[in-house]
């Protein structure tokens, strides 16, 4: 609508977006669709008998798609379709219209599973109409195979952005964790000659120790091996400089694993740990652990709650472990992903590999790292866990302030 009254007035609209390494996920979100055959399932019970037709349409359209993807071969759990189900997505369209003229006929009716229902519809919908290769259709089935979930899937945004970019008088997108550019500029659909300024760091090189721990692998396969040796880093780091620190894991499990490691080699130093849908107020007392002159550790999950967007200024937080390079779990989505962007981004933004989990794994250790130093007094130290975090393509993608560089790191 926003858009539209600029169009219609012929406003000359200035962007400012803050935090913009987060506008690749929440476009993808915004210009993606799903919808749960269950739920159809459940509304043709529920919804008035003028709607079951289209709706008994819809549902034999929906498994017809199921029976030719359990008779193709393939993985039945996940899938992504060669093309849109044209019988699927015909009788969603006129379900959709179905209620849509049911809720104009019954004004003062209000019934929140239809609602529901026609806004998803019409979503998918118009997703549908545009369509392309920047998208994946995918379908997943249920455990037992009787139903699934259809998702019109969006990997590569820029399409759906660039309009926009073209239609305003200026943008200017800020975040300190932007790299690498090309990367952001074709996945976001920035013109070709946007300028891009790094722009120099408040803090000096002087005030942050960064340690990177080659002898230690953080992969699933040695995650077993690492859990003494990094609490015996923590154990030491905080003996050698008592006070706040923060400890990322890229799960639950393992941080209950180190926490446990650590609390039984050190039991004289306080522990907290994030928890899982911890309440907001959990959330508080979480970080109300961090007083000034207080000493302990909190262990938390790498791009959860604590990661980003909190504030410990002062010696309320000294230091930070990051033990993983945040890579996004690998999945079948993801490895969809990947291999979407394998055929679709330049060679000089990357492989499909790096955009799907490089790029965004080390956007959530740089969010994490920076919050050691917060203000220009502050002095503190960072532990980048993981052997590899010493090579030089990674060190590449870390903040230039940090003075790791590609030729040196300690």
């Amino acid at each position: 609508m926003l858009h539209a009254l600029t169009q219609l007035h012929g406003w000359r609209v200035a962007l400012l977006l803050d935090e913009a390494h987060n506008l690749v996920d929440r476009a993808r979100l915004m210009h993606t669709g799903e919808l749960d055959q269950i739920r159809v399932r459940g509304l043709r019970h529920t919804a008035p008998k003028a709607l079951r037709k289209p709706l008994d349409r819809l549902e034999r359209a929906w498994k017809a798609l199921n029976a030719s993807a359990s008779n193709d071969g393939a993985d039945n759990a996940y899938r992504v379709l060669p093309a849109l189900p044209d019988e699927l997505m015909g009788a969603l369209q006129q379900a959709a219209t179905a209620v849509l003229d049911h809720l104009a006929e019954h004004p003062t009716t209000v019934d929140a599973s239809l609602q529901g229902f026609l806004f998803d519809a019409l979503h998918l919908t118009k997703l549908a109409e545009g369509f392309g290769p920047h998208s994946l259709c995918d379908l997943s089935r249920s455990r037992d195979g009787r139903t699934s979930v259809l998702c019109l899937r969006n990997v590569v945004p820029a399409p759906f952005l660039g309009p926009r970019w073209a239609a305003a008088h200026t943008a200017t997108l800020f975040s300190a964790t932007l790299q690498p550019p090309a990367f952001h500029r074709e996945l976001l659909g920035l013109p070709e000659r946007t300028a891009w300024i790094d722009v120099d760091s408040p803090f000096e090189r002087t005030q942050l120790d960064i340690h990177i721990a080659r002898d230690i692998s953080t992969r699933w396969q040695h995650r077993d091996a690492s859990v003494a040796p990094i609490a015996a880093r923590i154990g030491a780091q905080h003996a050698a400089r008592p006070g706040n620190y923060l400890a990322f894991f890229s799960s639950f499990d393992y941080l209950d694993r180190v926490a446990a490691a650590f609390e039984a080699a050190h039991p004289e130093v306080p522990v907290w740990r994030q928890a899982r849908r911890m309440s907001e107020a959990e959330q508080a007392d979480f970080l109300a652990r961090f007083v000034a002159g207080g000493r302990g550790v909190g262990f938390a999950v790498l791009g959860g709650a604590f990661s980003e967007g909190i504030d410990l200024p002062g010696d309320r937080l000294i230091g930070a472990f990051i033990a993983t390079l945040g890579l996004p779990q690998v999945n079948p989505v993801n490895e969809q992903i990947r291999q979407r962007l394998d055929t679709l981004v330049s060679r000089d933004t990357g492989s499909g590999f790096d955009c799907t989990y490089l790029y965004p794994g080390l956007q959530k250790v740089v969010q994490a790292a920076g919050r050691v130093i917060r203000t220009p007094e502050d002095r503190g130290v960072v532990h980048l866990i993981d052997d590899r975090f010493g090579r030089a393509e990674v060190r590449a993608l870390l903040p230039r302030w940090w003075g790791l560089g590609t030729g040196s790191a300690r």
